[in-house]
């Protein structure tokens, strides 16, 4: 169990006014993208349904709760009993995603619902935060791979570990898997040291060539290891790392020096504070490298260490007893299992423009404006700008959100949610090298926009009604 103290007292104050059965829809969304970027990344869904699986009270829990003298006694009984019952509905981790747009649903009751809402930010905004930092870094190295160097400088246990599952989603190749200085500094010579792991490691030796004097003592050191150890062997694959100094004369240097030595399939690897703007200098510079381990400003996000997510009410179902808070018409689920985004509660497949390039996600109120997505789009409501974007063409809907059915059974539904394993990675370089997000990949801070919460004419005049004419009282649905 892991929940701010205020979804406690909130539900234990809906218990109290008769509000613990009224099915309530949350939806999660952000409003910017970090960095000034033109998109994000989802990821965290796997440890979000991990979590509902397993959320329940203990006897501590329970006795904490009690000593604080402010829950009755029939909400702390509905706790020891907790099973969620709910449905989820969610985008597929690796999926680009954009400002506005719900990245996931809960239809919940109240109770329920409200205490998913501090551990579904807290997955959803870090991991979303990391591969979508790590996807940045990754375009910016062109194809060449990218390493994640950063559990020594992440903030806490967990923030390393998760922060690798995300940056792995965002398109990261792998882990930390070098040697150390300490490890050339533990022989009597770098040679030594360099012989030594080439024996141990043969199929796997990346030296690291900096420790003394790069160019006149560690890539020599190095040819001289491969030749004695590798070469014998048959092998021809291998690497070195830099860890400091001018990256880009260093590696020039030392691909002309491998290359004359008759290594040329030797990789060059480079770290040390590496970020998308580094390695774009880098290879602007000329730079000779194959990979790149990029450390604290992966696994921090350093340069915007924020994802804004938040955890919004949408919707109240009616109830025999309550009003309607929001038309009922607006959230009605669609039971689909997988659902497309063309059934959701509220759909955003993308217009095609007549470039062929995608223009916006559309949003629609089911039940009011389904039948339009089936005709051509004339006009789609910026509800920012509150003029009208003139769009023309057809709808299609290339990407889909997973449901999660409650998990009413032994054997929870959830598990139709789908994980990262293995298809996030595919999915994210699927969906992000397509028209759908090419003319917003650039890392200035005004990439092409991809519009998103273009409302249905209906969906549109609904919020402008509720923005402009809700009592305080709150809008009674017609």
């Amino acid at each position: 169990m892991l929940c701010d103290f205020y979804e406690l007292t909130m539900g234990n104050g809906y218990m109290a006014s008769d509000l613990q059965d009224r099915i309530t829809y949350f939806d999660v969304f952000f409003r910017t993208v970090p960095d000034g970027g033109g998109y994000a990344v989802c990821a965290g869904l796997e440890q979000v349904v991990e979590y509902i699986r397993e959320l329940h009270f203990n006897d501590d829990d329970l006795r904490y709760l009690r000593s604080k003298n402010i829950f009755s006694e029939e909400f702390l009984t509905y706790l020891r009993n907790f099973k969620f019952t709910g449905d989820v509905w969610a985008i597929p981790e690796g999926t680009p995603i954009f400002p506005r747009e719900p990245i996931l649903t809960v239809r919940a009751p109240a109770i329920q619902a409200q205490l998913l809402e501090t551990y579904v930010l807290l997955a959803l905004n870090h991991q979303s935060l990391i591969a979508t930092k790590a996807n940045r870094i990754v375009r910016a190295a062109r194809g060449r791979a990218v390493l994640e160097f950063g559990s020594r400088r992440a903030q806490g246990i967990d923030g390393a570990v998760t922060g690798a599952r995300a940056a792995f989603i965002g398109g990261c190749a792998g882990t930390a898997c070098t040697m150390a200085h300490s490890w050339v500094q533990m022989f009597d010579t770098e040679y030594d040291a360099f012989v030594a792991y080439c024996k141990t490691y043969p199929t796997n030796a990346v030296l690291l060539v900096d420790t003394y004097n790069s160019l006149k003592i560690g890539v020599p050191d190095a040819i001289r290891a491969f030749n004695e150890v590798l070469r014998p062997l048959g092998i021809t694959r291998c690497g070195i790392r830099f860890d400091s100094g001018d990256m880009a004369y260093l590696t020039r240097r030392a691909r002309q020096m491998l290359d004359d030595a008759g290594w040329p399939e030797c990789r060059i690897t480079v770290s040390n504070a590496l970020d998308e703007r580094l390695i774009t200098d880098l290879l602007m510079q000329g730079a000779m490298i194959d990979a790149f381990g990029v450390g604290e400003r992966l696994i921090t996000a350093r340069s915007e260490p924020v994802f804004g997510g938040v955890y919004k009410l949408a919707a109240v179902e009616e109830t025999p007893s309550g009003r309607v808070i929001q038309d009922k018409d607006q959230r009605k689920p669609w039971k689909i299992k997988p659902i497309p985004a063309s059934s959701r509660s509220t759909g955003f497949p993308t217009t095609a423009g007549k470039s062929g390039m995608a223009e916006a996600d559309y949003i629609w109120a089911c039940g009011r404006d389904r039948g339009a997505i089936r005709q051509p789009i004339r006009n789609l409501a910026d509800p920012e700008a509150r003029m009208e974007e003139q769009i023309h063409g057809q709808l299609h809907a290339p990407r889909e959100a997973a449901r999660c059915p409650s998990s009413k059974t032994a054997s929870p539904g959830l598990a139709d949610l789908p994980s990262s394993r293995p298809q996030s990675r595919p999915t994210a370089a699927r969906q992000i090298d397509t028209p759908v997000a090419r003319r917003c990949m650039r890392f200035d801070k005004s990439p092409q926009a991809i519009y998103v919460d273009l409302f249905a004419e209906k969906l549109m005049e609904l919020r402008t009604t509720w923005l402009q004419y809700a009592p305080p009282g709150g809008l009674q649905a017609g």
